[in-house]
């Protein structure tokens, strides 16, 4: 089996690619030169296409398209677009496509994409034309429910399609909660009963929340993770209510990061990449000693891995899209940093090595088989 990783960056699009092994790896690109890459993700339907997600300097955001496995792209018809704004309205305009998540595997061309800010758009011929999602959009609520940007801005993220129904949907919006609809997002919920919300002055609040990232396993569609801006969380359906399972990482680490991965198959194994929540929030490695975290127990322990990073004077920044795994017997595990380096397991995050250095700023880092 092939496998390619394909880093989005600052400055352009890269690609890693490895021999059936995964011992060597193939640096190629840039592509788009200069121009943001936010997100790039293959079609498990149609697995010659890709879709990017991309902040241009002459198209301002924007999604392009490939068939041919990201040799050659072009730009859609029509990028996802608020409506126009009706008498008395406030005018919105995306500023980034943030986010994209593939159509269920029923619905052959569909594909969900989120803004900055918070919106979240439709295809359903492969990422040509894009729509709004009326229900979300025009949500009688949306304006409170995502009232408050983050330091980066205000995104809709994480969305989630399960395997069982395509019309069950969760999304995510930083900062605003986690949210989902059960008829194809015509309508929504909060979903976010259990989670803490540390700046908030009600605790019970039912939006507000700022989830980094939230994941739904897809051999357990009933259990979600979510690594939030105030600790890891997991979520067993039909409950509503997440637990804390960052309580059992140890109190030094804590449990504040932006990445949350699970393994393809094992809906008990996770893991997550901790990073200094301090006062004053640097998003940097715990003392300049990164460190990846691991469960085999669906939160209930935790156990540091780190042989083969820097054991000191590393003060790494990994950002939500920019830790991913393979589909490999043997579970790899991949994240890119701010500083422009990807970092590699072959071995579950049992041993890390890192496979380029000197790119721009990484902003997510993707598998394709």
């Amino acid at each position: 089996m092939a496998h390619t990783l394909w880093i989005g960056t600052r400055k352009g699009l890269f690609s890693l690619r490895a021999d059936r092994a995964r011992r060597r790896w193939r640096l190629t690109g840039p592509q788009f030169l200069g121009h943001v890459i936010h997100h790039v993700v293959q079609d498990p339907r149609e697995p010659r296409v890709l879709l990017l997600g991309a902040r241009t300097g002459h198209l301002g955001p924007t999604v392009m398209r490939s068939t041919d496995r990201g040799r050659s792209w072009h730009e859609a018809a029509a990028p996802p677009a608020f409506r126009k704004a009706g008498e008395g309205e406030e005018a919105r305009a995306v500023e980034r496509v943030f986010w994209l998540t593939p159509g269920h595997r029923s619905e052959r061309g569909r594909w969900y994409a989120g803004s900055s800010p918070a919106g979240l758009f439709r295809s359903d011929d492969g990422g040509e034309r894009w729509e709004p999602v009326a229900g979300f959009n025009d949500h009688p609520q949306r304006a409170q429910w995502a009232a408050l940007p983050t330091p980066d801005g205000q995104f809709l993220h994480s969305i989630q399609v399960d395997p069982r129904d395509p019309r069950h949907l969760y999304i995510a919006i930083s900062i605003g909660g986690v949210f989902e609809s059960g008829d194809a997002g015509a309508s929504w919920t909060p979903l976010n009963e259990g989670c803490a919300a540390d700046f908030l002055p009600d605790p019970d609040a039912l939006f507000g929340h700022d989830p980094h990232c939230v994941v739904q396993h897809p051999a357990m569609p009933d259990r979600l993770y979510q690594q939030n801006h105030c600790g890891i969380y997991r979520l067993d359906r039909p409950g509503r209510r997440w637990q804390r399972i960052g309580e059992a990482m140890p109190k030094k680490i804590g449990d504040v990061g932006f990445p949350i991965v699970l393994h393809p198959t094992d809906p008990d194994r996770a893991w997550v990449l901790p990073m200094d929540g301090g006062a004053v929030w640097p998003r940097t490695s715990i003392d300049g000693r990164p460190a990846i975290y691991a469960t085999r127990d669906a939160g209930a322990s935790w156990r540091r891995l780190d042989r083969g990073l820097p054991r000191s004077q590393a003060w790494l920044t990994v950002l939500r899209q920019a830790m991913c795994t393979d589909t490999h017997s043997r579970i790899g595990l991949y994240f890119g940093t701010t500083a422009g380096e990807v970092w590699a397991s072959s071995n579950g995050g049992e041993s890390w090595r890192c496979l380029v250095r000197h790119l721009p700023e990484i902003y997510s880092v993707t598998h394709a088989a």
